[in-house]
């Protein structure tokens, strides 16, 4: 037991659960953004009573610190597997049937990585620490009650042409990473076995163009309306 614990299979199951479990989070996440499309006075204040509620909840407290844990250990854990694998193969060597047997997305997974670190970074700075320590605007309520208004900071943001072209541009990405990975994570927990391997075949590139085109919608529908 101690063996396996310590083993490269046993963090690759780890990257793995990590991995999906942030798929999961993913479509929590579009689902609350989903109210964006919500037009007038009606989407604002239900936008933002969605964002007091995901910052205020004891539960989505306890699930946002699973999420950090999540993508710190997911990141590592997989910078750790590309350099062990890298140095298990010191010498690099090409056949001409790598493309033919692997895709371009798994093959650049760490490049997708970095550029999704990337966007996660721009994310949280421009939203999560906005939310938290920013000089927030407040919406008004009918009661009176004041809510801190990210639904203004949210549609701000996604006026700029550049912001929405690097938010489209980081989901293109996000959907490669996702049409590896899913797929991949499926496997090395041993899902993927030959009864089910057409049907996860398909829900991984399902999910690998929905999430991302889906959340892509978003800043392109608020940047054409604005």
């Amino acid at each position: 037991m101690k063996t396996y614990l310590t083993s490269t299979i046993f963090r690759k199951v780890l990257a793995s659960l990590s991995g999906l479990f942030l798929v999961v989070f993913l479509l929590g996440h579009l689902a609350g953004n989903l109210q964006l499309f919500i037009p007038g006075d009606i989407g604002k204040t239900q936008f933002n009573k969605y964002a007091l509620f995901m910052t205020t909840n004891p539960a989505v407290f306890v699930l946002s610190l699973l999420t950090y844990f999540s993508i710190v250990s997911h990141i590592i854990l997989t910078i750790y597997l590309a350099i062990f694998s890298r140095k298990a193969r010191p010498v690099k060597y090409y056949s001409s049937s790598d493309s033919k047997t692997s895709t371009w997305s798994s093959r650049n997974m760490t490049f997708l990585g970095i550029i999704l670190l990337l966007f996660l970074i721009v994310h949280l700075r421009s939203f999560w620490y906005e939310m938290h320590f920013g000089a927030m605007p407040y919406q008004v309520l009918e009661d009176g009650s004041k809510i801190k208004d990210l639904h203004q900071i949210t549609t701000q943001s996604f006026k700029q042409g550049w912001y929405t072209s690097f938010y489209v541009t980081c989901m293109f990405f996000l959907g490669l990473h996702l049409y590896h990975g899913v797929q991949s994570g499926l496997q090395t927990i041993g899902l993927k076995t030959r009864k089910y391997s057409s049907s996860l075949n398909v829900l991984g590139i399902g999910v690998s163009i929905l999430i991302p085109t889906i959340f892509a919608t978003i800043p392109i529908y608020i940047y054409l309306t604005g």
